[in-house]
């Protein structure tokens, strides 16, 4: 195949010089082909070590989601017995104060007051599960984010072991190209 490029092979002579010039045809295309070989190998396991630390970083970032979720959870939970033992103390302070037996408007300023105070704790309470709600949601968008750029960054590395073979054409042109340096070498 690479001969036809050459009409004038037999220009060399025949025997050692012809032969030796068909031989290093060979060999340049032989070791082409093994250079493509390799780099194919070689770009097969990028993207089997890709695959494998792709499942890991599910796993992590699986794992770390549902710590993430499970804190949130156990934030909830706890801010609901802060608001209902707010409540409790609220109505025990009511419960003090319509116990005194005493009546009027400092009476009704105390029952007020601490109702106000029930109410504020509460609202305390409830800002603060908003503040671990939002903080989750940006806690989650990070891991998001951080499982995304390991993904980009596994498929850049396998699309730059795939970019590294040579394509079949390049290896016959290389095979040609010096071919021709050397048969100008030996026609010269």
């Amino acid at each position: 195949m690479c001969f036809a490029a050459f009409p004038a092979i037999g220009a060399l002579g025949t025997g050692a010089t012809s032969g030796l010039f068909a031989a290093s045809l060979g060999l340049n295309l032989v070791s082409g082909l093994a250079q493509r070989s390799a780099a194919q190998a070689a770009a097969n396991q990028q993207y089997e070590s890709a695959l494998i630390a792709n499942r890991s970083a599910e796993q992590s970032f699986t794992a770390q989601q549902e710590a993430t979720a499970a804190q949130l959870k156990e934030t909830r939970a706890s801010s609901a017995q802060e608001k209902l033992a707010k409540t409790i103390q609220g109505l025990q302070a009511r419960g003090a104060i319509r116990a005194n037996e005493q009546a009027g408007l400092t009476v009704n300023l105390l029952l007020a007051d601490a109702e106000r105070q029930v109410a504020n704790a509460r609202e305390s309470i409830n800002q603060s599960l908003e503040s671990a709600t939002r903080q989750y949601t940006r806690n989650i968008s990070g891991l998001e984010a951080q499982r995304d750029n390991r993904r980009n960054q596994l498929q850049s590395n396998i699309n730059q072991a795939y970019n590294q073979i040579p394509s079949l054409g390049s290896i016959i042109l290389n095979t040609a190209a010096q071919g021709l340096s050397s048969y100008g070498q030996l026609t010269a």
